[in-house]
């Protein structure tokens, strides 16, 4: 019978972990690489059977290569700690690794669900990142602050799951600020690393179509208040990310102040 990993990247998510452990508690080893954590997420997946693996955060890229090198099966399976598997992904993923036929690596359909309701549209459904469902040596990342690139070392594509998993990407309205201002600081580095430069009126400019892409065109609007308020976190995460690009390469300085003595 094939063996299967389940690694789960955490830091400070004591909130989520138990659920997103417990989704998973059918694989054969469950790792959880922690970056640290100050509250009690170790505390909780040690207490869970899970296998806390620490690593330095240097960017999600690097952070993927490590806890793929930490698991110790053939099979492996990602699940960040906002997602939860469900019964049905549970039973297809074991399906698949028990019969795979040529694939290597499958991508996974995620279901969004924020502000009490399930997200339809805005872009979040049929949400797919990287292949999450692959074997252990085709997926490699590149060492990218955040928005990993990856490549599929296979000779055949990637191929696709039916069964959707959960996301709980935002806690509350407060995350939805805390991974805008977090992210957009991680995707300002990784922007000036490669080179790039921007304005004020290219971070507005980035916003707007950031905000109409998701809002109109992917149909956000029909989400109704939860739409807006994805539309409107993705234009401050974009707006950010290009105006603390500007920050960066401007390097602003404040004016000097010199000791001053009474005359």
């Amino acid at each position: 019978m094939s063996k299967i990993s389940a690694y789960i990247i955490a830091y400070n998510e004591a909130w989520k972990i138990k659920d997103a452990i417990n989704s998973v508690l059918w694989a054969d080893e469950i790792v959880v690489v922690d970056s640290h954590s100050t509250d009690d997420t170790v505390m909780i997946a040690e207490s869970m059977g899970a296998r806390v693996v620490q690593v330095d955060f240097q960017g999600f890229g690097d952070l993927r290569n490590r806890a793929i090198a930490a698991c110790q099966y053939q099979w492996v399976f990602s699940l960040d700690s906002d997602e939860r598997c469900t019964a049905e992904a549970r039973d297809e993923i074991l399906a698949t690794i028990a019969d795979p036929g040529e694939s290597e690596a499958w991508y996974i359909p995620r279901r969004n669900f924020f502000m009490g309701r399930w997200i339809k549209h805005s872009g979040f459904y049929p949400d797919y990142r990287q292949p999450q469902l692959f074997k252990k040596g085709c997926l490699v990342f590149a060492p990218d602050m955040v928005h990993e690139a990856y490549t599929v070392e296979s000779s055949v594509p990637a191929a696709y799951l039916k069964s959707a998993i959960w996301q709980i990407p935002f806690k509350n309205l407060e995350e939805v600020l805390h991974k805008a201002n977090k992210y957009s600081t991680l995707g300002a580095e990784k922007l000036a690393a490669n080179g790039k430069h921007a304005g004020m009126l290219k971070a507005f400019g980035r916003g707007c179509w950031s905000f109409f892409k998701l809002y109109f065109l992917k149909l956000g609007i029909l989400d109704g208040w939860a739409g807006f308020v994805i539309a409107l976190g993705n234009f401050e995460g974009t707006f950010f990310r290009y105006a603390k690009l500007h920050e960066l390469k401007s390097a602003w300085a404040a004016p000097s102040s010199p000791p001053l003595k009474r005359s």
